[in-house]
């Protein structure tokens, strides 16, 4: 009919649009969400990994005929109500978010006390193993456009989520610490990384050879008072906290007499469009 039509220009419309802006891999994503016919309607989940210049963004999603549906959503904007105040986009923050839409999406499915995943990091693989009558939560990494370099920011999400309980297909060969050439993987420098090391070593070398740049790369840590020595400390509370509360944020309540902010022009009375007729033929006469 016209509707399915409609629906279906749309669709070809929008998929274009997001090819022709390079924003979404096609390809991909059709291998991502197409589900066995033989499943029916079961959802196919994605843990989906997003960065922006200032924010790393996880979500489990699965896809539908109208659109993409969200279950469950983390952000590094979040990470300071758990203690990391600073450096909310490295691999550190990323293994952090990962944990917390882990284990904020057991919580909502009731499954955190079941799956309580690697509860002190130690870098060593983990593959969730089925306890009781419910399996662990599934779903697969969809990295959309960026590169899965060895040792990428997306892996980190991926090792925080696996290890906050999720069961999701992976290998350790693009973890920090995997040597391709002997096939050997050091978990002790994946833990390293992910309690931020490599952050905390290089402060303490501009520290001790450029002052003034350490003061400039590391604003934002000295403004929150944190020194080189004390970065792991940071992120091993920050673990512990996710895990006794994931939960989101309460929102904040609007007052009463809340109105939202409206950019649209205001309509004009006829009295107000009169009269500025009358000021536009006075100014016109006044010039002759």
């Amino acid at each position: 009919g016209i509707n399915a039509e409609y629906g279906k220009q749309w669709y070809q419309r929008r998929v274009r649009g997001r090819r022709r802006e390079g924003k979404t891999d096609y390809f991909a994503r059709k291998r991502l969400i197409v589900q066995n016919k033989n499943k029916y309607n079961t959802p196919k989940y994605r843990l989906i990994v997003r960065f922006t210049n200032k924010t790393i963004i996880a979500q489990v999603a699965y896809a539908t005929i109208e659109g993409d549906k969200v279950v469950a959503d983390a952000r590094s904007s979040e990470l300071p109500r758990y203690g990391i105040k600073a450096g909310l986009t490295n691999y550190a923050a990323s293994y952090a978010v990962g944990l917390l839409l882990a284990r904020r999406l057991n919580q909502k499915y009731k499954l955190d006390d079941t799956y309580k995943g690697v509860e002190e990091v130690d870098g060593e693989d983990y593959y969730v193993e089925k306890e009781g009558e419910r399996g662990a939560f599934y779903c697969v990494l969809d990295v959309g456009l960026s590169r899965t370099s060895a040792g990428a920011r997306v892996f980190g999400v991926l090792k925080g989520a696996v290890d906050g309980g999720l069961d999701i297909p992976h290998s350790n060969k693009r973890f920090p610490g995997y040597n391709p050439e002997t096939s050997d993987y050091d978990a002790s420098a994946h833990r390293a990384r992910i309690l931020g090391s490599h952050v905390s070593n290089y402060m303490q070398q501009l520290l001790e050879e450029d002052n003034d740049a350490y003061k400039r790369q590391f604003a934002c840590y000295l403004k929150e008072g944190i020194m080189p020595d004390m970065l792991e400390g940071v992120y091993t509370a920050a673990h512990a906290a996710i895990r006794a509360d994931p939960s989101p944020a309460p929102k904040k309540e609007k007052p009463a007499d809340y109105k939202p902010k409206s950019y649209k022009k205001q309509r004009m009375s006829l009295a107000q469009k009169k009269g500025r007729v009358a000021q536009k033929k006075a100014a016109f006469l006044a010039l002759q």
